[in-house]
């Protein structure tokens, strides 16, 4: 039996698996239901032992191997989309990426505003970075669950605006959500980030192996600086060339990481991240003071401050001139697509495991009113959508 051959067709069927644009999203929402169970049953102190007790290293458990480690490389592979989007994609025409950006920054804007109001004075109000976030697999799979009712359009429209939604939480982790910063690891990470920027010039045959080696380091020093060490995946694939990029098969050294990356980080970090954070305890005994008002900003942020802020932030901009809406698109598609970014979920869940770190009884809360959210935002989206297909028939037939 020739055994490479093997693990190589192994691998080519993850890649495969990995361009279902709904399997990613079915997978969270199997590893979401698996932990609920597990933490509504007796399996919740082995649940417990496992992620939270079991240490790989001093201090270094595997929850927080997923989350700090695994989830680096989530945002490595989210890092080369937007970086391909920028030089080559649909963020490369500035008349084209003004849309969806606009929207983006809409869909952050109001979610984080009404979660500010209703938690302003209060402990909690460090939060404002959750209800901001688009889970792009879920939202992508939600799309391809109405992608007959839809236009294609805006499939392209709804992935931009989730790129650019990642990227802005992203900075607002690295900005907001890190405390105690030390400089001589910080400085260490800047050399590493430079010798990343050198290695195009000094390797010529852009191996992938240096990268690697050399963005572990990178890790390593953003972990110890106190900054969120998944800062480094975005740092790394801004380093990662993209120039000599082959004109038929565009096998540069960036989409090639990319392309070896995307199936685990799709298939099998997300999922794992889901499961690992979603074990939420149903058996609420009691609710800290403003617990409630949290929950509320989540819910209403996430619900109607991402279509609204979307729609709003679209039109009135459209109507200045300043940015054009795709011909082929009408207002009510757009507030429908906007629904269907405000599923936060596995991006929500990343923020509130930061920002209420060490405070358990809120954070389950939090969980709970980001599952919550998602739930009523897919099933508003889908009456939203399935009403808009019923007019559009009778239109057509009028």
């Amino acid at each position: 039996m020739d055994f490479t051959n093997e693990k190589r067709t192994n691998f080519i069927d993850l890649k495969k698996l990995s361009k279902s644009e709904a399997l990613p999203g079915l997978l969270l929402l199997i590893a979401t239901v698996l932990a609920l169970i597990i933490a509504n049953s007796p399996l919740k102190s082995l649940y417990e032992n496992i992620f939270h007790h079991i240490e790989i290293l001093p201090g270094f458990n595997l929850h927080k191997f997923i989350n700090d480690f695994l989830m680096a490389i989530f945002f490595l592979v989210v890092g080369c989309e937007i970086k391909m989007e920028v030089i080559r994609g649909h963020l490369s025409d500035v008349k084209r990426a003004s849309f969806p950006v606009i929207a983006a920054i809409g869909g952050v804007t109001i979610p984080a505003i009404i979660f500010f109001i209703l938690n302003r004075n209060t402990p909690y109000a460090g939060g404002v970075g959750v209800p901001i976030s688009t889970d792009i697999a879920f939202a992508i799979g939600a799309f391809m669950i109405f992608k007959n009712k839809l236009s294609k359009s805006l499939k392209v429209f709804l992935l931009t605006l989730a790129v650019v939604d990642d990227l802005i939480s992203i900075a607002v982790i690295g900005i907001f959500y890190s405390s105690g910063v030390k400089l001589i690891p910080l400085a260490l990470g800047a050399i590493t980030f430079i010798l990343l920027l050198s290695l195009r010039k000094i390797d010529k045959k852009e191996r992938l192996t240096p990268y690697f080696i050399l963005g572990f380091i990178l890790w390593l020093c953003i972990y110890a600086s106190g900054i969120h060490a998944t800062i480094s995946g975005v740092l790394l694939a801004i380093t990662l060339p993209i120039s000599k990029c082959d004109k038929d098969t565009l096998q540069c050294t960036l989409i090639r990481i990319e392309h070896v990356l995307a199936p685990y980080a799709n298939l099998i970090i997300l999922p794992l991240f889901a499961f690992s954070n979603t074990a939420i305890n149903m058996n609420i005994s009691s609710i800290p003071e403003g617990a409630l008002k949290v929950s509320l900003g989540i819910i209403i942020g996430l619900v109607v401050g991402k279509p609204l802020g979307i729609l709003l932030f679209t039109s009135v901009l459209s109507k200045f001139k300043v940015i054009e809406k795709p011909r082929d698109v009408k207002w009510y598609d757009i507030m429908c697509v906007g629904m269907l970014a405000g599923i936060g979920f596995t991006m929500s869940i990343f923020v509130s495991e930061i920002a209420f770190a060490g405070n358990d009884d809120v954070l389950n809360i939090v969980k709970m009113s980001i599952l919550l959210a998602a739930i009523l935002t897919c099933l508003v989206a889908s009456i939203a959508i399935n009403v808009g297909k019923k007019v559009n028939k009778k239109e057509v037939i009028a």
